[in-house]
């Protein structure tokens, strides 16, 4: 079952469930599906690459707001973002933890053959090529960094 469909179901799940936090989330997902489906050159189906895509970009997009309200004190926003952030994870490949992330990019320096900071740019696009969907790019490029200094 692609994504898009099982978005769909699960919009009919929360309607019936009047889970309205969780229809709130899924209807955002929906509407990003669309707006990729009917995007000029699209073929109207979207895989399930690409929506994994458009959800990690809507993830990341309420951690920002999440991070804003937040610092602004505005708990109660901040926790809308919270639940929607909970339920477009579910629809999200588990994300790599550091240990795994380091293992990763120290292959793709010694691969590379990078030897300082000066060869970051070389490297930091090999590595978000590997970890693409796997992990967040500010924790790729702050552990790249730190390895190459």
């Amino acid at each position: 079952m692609l994504l898009q469909e099982q978005i769909n179901a699960d919009i009919i799940t929360a309607m019936k469930a009047k889970d309205e936090v969780g229809l709130r989330a899924l209807r955002a997902l929906k509407s990003a599906l669309l707006l990729a489906a009917t995007a000029e050159g699209a073929t109207g189906k979207i895989e399930d690459e690409q929506a994994i895509k458009i959800f990690q970009k809507l993830a990341k997009q309420r951690k920002e707001s999440f991070d804003i309200f937040m610092q602004n004190g505005r708990t109660e926003l901040a926790a809308i973002e919270k639940e929607e952030i909970d339920i477009i994870e579910k629809y999200l490949p588990k994300q790599m933890d550091e240990a795994e992330i380091k293992s990763i990019l120290e292959n793709i320096i010694k691969d590379a053959g990078a030897k300082s900071t000066a060869d970051f740019g070389k490297v930091m696009p090999l590595a978000m090529k590997s970890l693409s969907g796997k992990a967040d790019g500010k924790l790729i490029s702050a552990i790249l960094k730190e390895l190459l200094a």
